[in-house]
């Protein structure tokens, strides 16, 4: 019913500006020297005729590669380049970088004749109010965010809370010692919600069931979505504290969770995508199911819908009732909690069961 998202582990891309147009069905791609941030252009497929479509692509911290809210970005993109015949270009953020440079990485692609360009994160909502205006014929879409609305601009929102609740119930099922934990990356209202969403689950399937919630980093300094040690550091903490069972929000940081529950010998859960398939093969056996948002079916749509010459624009919104949301199901070792987690996720589709928020 709710099948967990395959996504390919994929390499870390190259530097910021934009040195040329995205490469074509011959293969090479372009890059430059810029430390700001990393620059990959797509090839188009061979098989597909050719697109006069340019997609830009600006990543969250982490870029390719996170295993994680990224690599389901790039696995739509991915499938576009392959389908739709689209040429690219992908640019990925750093971390502490200001909205001026998230801006300037837009306007850059904006300038290249990208369209539509589509920046992953909520990080990206003050850079994108400040460049939409100023290219009214561009079509923008941002994930995770739908604070700032205009005319050329989709916002690609998800119900990660209801995923999360999902693996909530999952883990009050799984835990042996009535004790779990959550790490989110940063403490923003997202990432709360995914927290609110798993508590709620958690206490529903077991009140008995303590749970411990800490977050990496505060705002301003969200490196707590691409630290590691942090990661490690935070879950290795819960699981001497008692904890056998650790929720991980937090982009590239969820690494170092794994690595920690590896050695405790417990159950980490991912986000975002099917980590258990993405993992290093040293920690995927610990990943016990992962929260999908389903990053890579809505950077689909935005594509496909620009080479139809229908835009998306306004709120679109991801949950449950769509699809847009779930929980993997590729370690067999969930199966025996599944029943309860699918009744749960029913019954948030049919209303008699409401997440917070």
């Amino acid at each position: 019913m709710f099948k967990g998202l395959k996504v390919a582990t994929l390499v870390v891309a190259g530097a910021l500006a934009l040195a040329a147009c995205g490469s074509t069905s011959g293969g090479g791609s372009s890059s430059s020297t810029s430390p700001a941030a990393s620059d990959t252009s797509s090839s188009t497929a061979s098989a597909c005729t050719p697109s006069n479509i340019k997609v830009g692509m600006a990543y969250d911290i982490g870029g390719r590669g996170d295993k994680s809210f990224n690599d389901s970005a790039a696995a739509g993109l991915d499938k576009a380049v392959k389908e739709l015949c689209v040429t690219s270009k992908e640019l990925s953020a750093v971390p502490n970088e200001t909205d001026a440079q998230k801006a300037a990485r837009l306007t850059l692609l904006a300038k290249g004749g990208y369209n539509p360009i589509i920046a992953v994160g909520f990080a990206y909502a003050p850079a994108l109010k400040l460049v939409a205006p100023k290219y009214p014929q561009v079509n923008f879409a941002i994930v995770d965010d739908s604070s700032y609305q205009a005319a050329n601009v989709a916002n690609l929102t998800f119900a990660a809370n209801e995923a999360s609740y999902l693996v909530g119930v999952i883990a009050a099922q799984a835990t042996k010692k009535k004790s779990v934990g959550y790490i989110g990356g940063v403490n923003v209202p997202l990432l709360v919600s995914f927290q609110k969403g798993f508590d709620a689950g958690v206490t529903a399937t077991d009140s008995s069931v303590k749970i411990t919630d800490k977050y990496l980093t505060q705002p301003p300094d969200f490196s707590g979505f691409n630290a590691p040690d942090k990661g490690k550091a935070t879950a290795a903490g819960m699981f001497d504290a008692g904890a056998d069972v650790v929720y991980a929000a937090a982009g590239g940081s969820g690494g170092g969770v794994f690595v920690a529950a590896k050695a405790a010998g417990t159950w980490a859960i991912g986000v975002d995508s099917d980590q258990y398939t993405s993992a290093d093969a040293a920690v995927k056996d610990v990943i016990l199911t992962s929260a999908l948002k389903n990053v890579d079916v809505a950077v689909y749509d935005v594509i496909d819908a620009a080479v139809k010459g229908s835009p998306l624009t306004g709120v679109q919104v991801y949950n449950l009732k769509n699809d847009g949301v779930g929980y993997s199901k590729s370690n067999p070792a969930v199966q025996p909690f599944e029943a309860k987690a699918d009744a749960a996720a029913q019954a948030i589709i049919a209303g008699t069961v409401t997440v917070p928020n």
